[in-house]
This record gives C-alpha cells, structure tokens and sequence, in this order.
C-alpha cells in the first residue's frame, strides 16, 4: 500500500538564505542546508542569525532542483537551508531507522526528475510505502545511522519506490546520446608513453581486462578522462563497453559516455552490457564512431529491478562456496 508523501510529512518551504550572506562558523555552529548530495546535504556552519528562528531538529531536508534533487536527509540538529529545499516533519512517530529508510525512496525518485525537472510542485504526490509496509529488517536490523546499508538492504529485498519497474526489462528507448554526453577520449598513442605499474589506466579498443591495456605515466599536460563513466570502443572491438572506475587515458576511436543524470554503478554496468549487445550491428568492419550517439537503449525507467543488488548477490554467492 502506498501513500503521498503530503499523507507521511507535513512539507513546507525551507529559509532560503544565502550562504555568502552568512557568518560562517565551525562545526559547533548550526548546519546549513543546500542542494548537495552528500554529507548530509551540509554545505558549511553559521552561526545564529537574528530574527530568524533555526528548523528543528529531526527533520528531513529534500533538495527539490539542481543535480541533487530529492537527495534526502535527516538533520538531528537546528538547521537553516538555502533555496529549493523542502523541510518534511514526519506526521506520525517513526524512529530513525525508519526516517532513514523513507530518505532511500524519495532519493529512488529522483529518475523522474532528468533533464532539470524541479520537484517544487510535484514533491507531496511522490508515492511512497505506508508506514505498515516497512520491511521489518528496517527496525530490528543494528544498522543505527547507516543510510549506506538501508540502501544497499532495500536493493537487496528487491524493495524499489519506483513505480512500474519489473523483472523484465521495460519497452521504452532512448537514443545512448539521451542519456549520456558521448565524448570523445584523450587519443594517446600507447606506443609513446611510457609504462608505469603504479600509474594509471590506459584503456584501448580490446574486449579483455576491463579495456585496459597496460598502465602508464601521468602526463603533466593532458588531463585523463574522468571516472565513473563507460568507456565504449568505437572501432577495433566495437562497441566493447566497460565502466572505468578510476580516471584513465585512451587510445584511438575510443569514447566516454558520461551520464547526464546520476546513475549508479549497476546501473551503469546494466548499460555496459545493453550497449555491447549491439556488437552485431557492426559486424563487416563496420565503426561506431558516428552511430553511437544515436544508439538505442532502455530508458532509466525500464531498468529491471534484478539489476538492482545484482553485484552484491554475485558477491555472496562467491563467499558462500
């Protein structure tokens, strides 16, 4: 059973103060409040400001724009909060454990929200568990403050607050070009760097090892591609696609798919192997380097929910031979 979230928290309108025009102060002071996605959507300490009474404690805070929207957190402490960030008091008694885990399903809306949707107006619709509906492991497991493990427990309990997913993936399609910012890589010549076991990744157009061909000298002058992103091999072995973790150079016709909304790591490994299945598109020599933009794959919202928790099941299952 499923309720608004205006039917859980009573949701209002936080400060919306400016930091610059603040006194900062260190973290004796009160916590103020942004958009950001982690520390506890902390940006600095202030001090009291006359006039202007702090929020209380054991609240949420939810960014409702930028690229943190619906990151959500509970504050134990007073606290102001800048532009667009909503203030939830919880309308029924609910112990931190489940204030924790309300804070994963709103943050597993934020798909809704691509392309710089603003949940200024739409925030009280979101859908989420009834309170009777809180898995059980949410209040008897020892987890304390640990948002971290109530995530990685929901992905494993196959429990999601977004609606419509299912077990297999979902029909719609969205260009690669859509979802990602396709970007050609730094087009390093392996053969004149210089090798390095302790330096860093050189990835090529091979189908082994992740990509990586050898390991190499950082360069003074040329800034490696970034991690986090799927490096995809627009010739050679085409379309072998891997997600690098770490930043790295590349060599020729390989490109980076930088995500334009945050995506995590399965998910990113879920578009990995959506993306190398379309090896056969290119058979005969045929290159990707001008198609790949307009690739297609699932959307966000057809993600299956296997997906979900899928790495950390391979995990146990190793451990448990």
């Amino acid at each position: 059973m499923t309720k608004k979230l205006s039917e859980l928290f009573d949701v209002r309108y936080g400060n919306s103060l400016e930091l610059n025009r603040l006194r900062r102060t260190g973290p004796e002071g009160i916590p103020f409040i942004s958009r950001k996605m982690h520390d506890n959507g902390i940006a600095a300490y202030v001090e009291l400001i006359d006039g202007i009474e702090p929020n209380p404690a054991g609240e949420l805070t939810c960014a409702m724009s930028g690229n943190g929207v619906l990151s959500t957190f509970i504050q134990n402490r007073p606290y102001y909060t800048a532009f667009h960030v909503a203030c939830l008091r919880p309308r029924v008694k609910l112990d931190t454990q489940e204030l924790l885990y309300y804070c994963v399903c709103i943050r597993a809306n934020r798909y809704r929200y691509s392309y710089g949707r603003q949940a200024n107006r739409s925030l009280r619709e979101i859908l989420l568990p009834s309170p009777e509906d809180i898995p059980k492991w949410v209040t008897h497991a020892p987890i304390g403050h640990d948002e971290r493990l109530i995530d990685s427990l929901l992905k494993l309990s196959s429990v999601s607050a977004a609606e419509g997913r299912t077990d297999t993936v979902g029909e719609q399609r969205v260009a690669v070009g859509e979802l990602f910012d396709v970007i050609y890589g730094t087009n390093l010549e392996l053969i004149r760097l210089e090798r390095d076991q302790n330096g860093i990744n050189f990835v090529s157009r091979t189908a082994k090892n992740n990509g990586v061909s050898a390991r190499v000298k950082l360069i003074s002058d040329v800034e490696p591609n970034p991690a986090k992103v799927l490096s995809v091999a627009g010739g050679g072995s085409v379309l072998e696609t891997f997600l690098q973790l770490e930043p790295f150079y590349s060599g020729r016709d390989l490109f980076y798919l930088k995500p334009k909304v945050e995506l995590n790591e399965e998910e990113l490994l879920f578009y990995s192997a959506v993306i190398r299945a379309n090896r056969f598109r290119f058979n005969y020599g045929r290159q990707a380097n001008k198609t790949l933009p307009f690739l297609p794959i699932p959307t966000r919202e057809s993600i299956p929910l296997w997906v979900y928790g899928g790495v950390q099941r391979q995990v146990d299952r190793l451990f448990s031979r």
